[in-house]
């Protein structure tokens, strides 16, 4: 299911960038990577508090998975038919709102059922990481489909399979009781901003989310500046060091605390937008390749850290709440604010001949190194015997 699942935004979401320039809507770039994050604040937590209280979480993911690919294929017909791009925006945004919560629920379902999840879950994970290379690699030298809306017809294809295959995944009943209207609407999972090492780390969290946004909205145009044809295929190069990442996560989240292993990766984010920082100026694509290289060691160990983290600190009743939660952060709240800044920061530093990009990548490396202080300072956790901490 994760194989399916991360399958789907690899066949679309490198591309995208690209195929919109291909169909003279660059000027739209910037509100389409705006719309669903700002579509995903809601829905993660409402997903989430629907599966804490009302129904199976795995019955839920699937009905969220058919009705999420429906949507999608719509959003590209309509962008292929050359309908006026508003249309691909609403339906897009309708995508995000039906599948807005399947990361979450997915890992709820995970680490419910699969013992000793710290070691366990970033094995099964890893699946979500070798599908989006699989789509990547599929769009670029099976499909040709690097500029065109044949990507997300595939997407949408991929999503409609995990759907049914999603009915095979393990019954996950609900284990809370919706008191109120704020329990219905998963507004509970706020509780948590209460405790200092939790607010830290959803603030961080969203901080970060907002440089890591300019990854897949601009790092395959930098690439295709500096000379690369098949971008979709190159940024499954991030997905390589990913596997690695999630093979030795396990293994370091149980020998170091929660906070070692969240600023390792905060401080090797920085280096990687140095990376694309130094290709900009120099004109080395090998930086920005190694840069995107780097991205996926980083991206496993600060969120699978954060989701197996969560699942260990949160009452049992609110798990999904708390994954609806991450999940807003990470794919609402932050990209939504990545999608101004950096759609802002890339007109404002990038000119028409291809400078600027140093400029771009080095002030996005200098809001993680203040994510990184703000994280040493600030988050304390349960001291080093809790190995959760």
């Amino acid at each position: 299911m994760f194989f399916l699942h991360g399958m789907t935004p690899g066949f679309w979401t490198p591309a995208l960038t690209n195929i919109l320039v291909a169909h003279g809507l660059s000027g739209w770039v910037t509100l389409v990577f705006v719309v669903p994050p700002l579509c995903a604040l809601v829905s993660p937590l409402i997903g989430g508090a629907l599966a804490d209280h009302h129904f199976a979480a795995n019955r839920l993911f699937a009905w969220s998975s058919f009705l999420g690919a429906v949507a999608l294929f719509a959003a590209f017909a309509a962008l292929n038919a050359g309908l006026h791009p508003w249309w691909f925006v609403g339906l897009l945004g309708l995508y995000t709102i039906f599948s807005g919560p399947s990361w979450g629920l997915l890992t709820t379902i995970s680490l419910t059922h699969l013992p000793n999840g710290e070691r366990s879950f970033p094995l099964v994970r890893l699946g979500a990481t070798l599908g989006w290379m699989a789509a990547g690699l599929i769009t670029s030298y099976v499909l040709h489909a690097d500029t065109s809306p044949v990507a997300g017809f595939a997407a949408a294809s991929t999503r409609m399979l995990g759907g049914m295959v999603a009915f095979m995944l393990p019954h996950t009943p609900p284990l809370g009781r919706a008191g109120s209207w704020k329990s219905r609407l998963g507004l509970d999972a706020f509780t948590l901003m209460k405790h200092r090492d939790h607010c830290v780390f959803f603030i961080v969290t969203a901080v970060y989310s907002i440089p890591l946004t300019a990854f897949y909205m601009y790092a395959p145009e930098l690439l295709k500046v500096l000379g690369d044809q098949r971008s979709t295929a190159t940024m499954t190069l991030a997905q390589l060091t990913e596997v690695a990442g999630m093979l030795l996560v396990g293994s370091v989240m149980l020998r170091f605390r929660v906070k070692t292993v969240l600023l390792w990766a905060l401080g090797l984010s920085v280096v990687r937008f140095g990376m694309s920082a130094y290709a900009g100026a120099s004109h080395l694509i090998g930086w920005h390749i190694g840069g995107i290289m780097l991205h996926g060691m980083c991206y496993t160990f600060y969120f699978i850290t954060a989701q197996v983290f969560l699942d260990r600190r949160v009452d049992p009743g609110l798990r999904g709440q708390a994954q609806g939660l991450l999940a807003m952060v990470t794919s609402g709240l932050g990209p939504l604010a990545g999608a101004v800044v950096c759609g802002w920061l890339r007109n404002h530093c990038v000119t028409a001949d291809g400078g600027g990009w140093m400029d771009f990548w080095a002030i996005l490396a200098s809001i993680i190194a203040v994510c990184f202080v703000i994280f040493a300072s600030l988050y304390q956790g349960l001291g080093k015997p809790d190995r959760q901490s």
